[in-house]
């Protein structure tokens, strides 16, 4: 079995640690785990991206090719149609809806959203407001990471031990906001039904 992930954001939103908690995740459970450098202007408010890719066998390349990729994860919605075609043709999207307007002019959300929408199956996400909720704007990220949880087969165990690791030094507090972002998001996604699911894994046969 194998995941091909894309991750696209802006520098500042955390886009780094989101890797993080899956690659960890999966190295918990035993997978083999390649993660791309940051690609594009990490600076605050540039275009960046990331690519994860899982699998139970050799990963022989950490980049994912155009029309590759299983899961399309971004923290920003004009950056998940920016990439769009590195998507497989039944892949997924997961975004947050919030926009980071770093373009001028920048669309109007809403018509980049039915772009999506069009184009693949796309669960959009108010990870702002579910940050909120979780008692800090920052976790955006682990929100995030929380709604990728329904779209790949790693344990939710494996993915929390992952949160808990990632912030652990930062204090108690802080890995209960963040597992709580995280939990948060995971909900959000398995009780709703934007359209069909991701395919769960591509079979081990396949080569990575």
């Amino acid at each position: 079995m194998k995941w091909d992930i894309i991750l696209a954001g802006v520098g500042g939103q955390g886009l780094l640690s989101l890797a993080a908690v899956l690659g960890e995740a999966a190295r918990r459970c035993g997978l083999h785990v390649k993660q791309a450098e940051v690609h594009g202007m990490a600076q605050r408010g540039g275009s960046v991206q990331s690519h994860l890719r899982i699998s139970s066998e050799t990963i022989h390349s950490d980049l994912v090719e155009e029309g590759g990729a299983d899961l399309l994860v971004s923290l920003e919605p004009m950056e998940a149609l920016r990439h769009l075609p590195y998507l497989a043709s039944d892949g997924t999207i997961v975004t947050a809806i919030a926009s980071v307007e770093n373009v001028a002019p920048y669309p109007d959300v809403d018509a980049v959203l039915d772009a999506l929408r069009a184009s693949a199956s796309t669960h959009a996400v108010d990870a702002d407001a579910l940050a909120k909720d979780a008692g800090s704007p920052r976790s955006t990220n682990m929100v995030l990471a929380g709604a990728c949880g329904a779209f790949v087969d790693l344990p939710s165990a494996a993915l929390e031990e992952a949160v808990r690791s990632l912030f652990a030094a930062k204090g108690a507090g802080v890995v209960d906001i963040n597992l709580k972002a995280f939990r948060l998001g995971l909900a959000e996604t398995q009780r709703r039904d934007d359209g069909p699911s991701v395919r769960r894994a591509k079979g081990a046969n396949n080569a990575p």
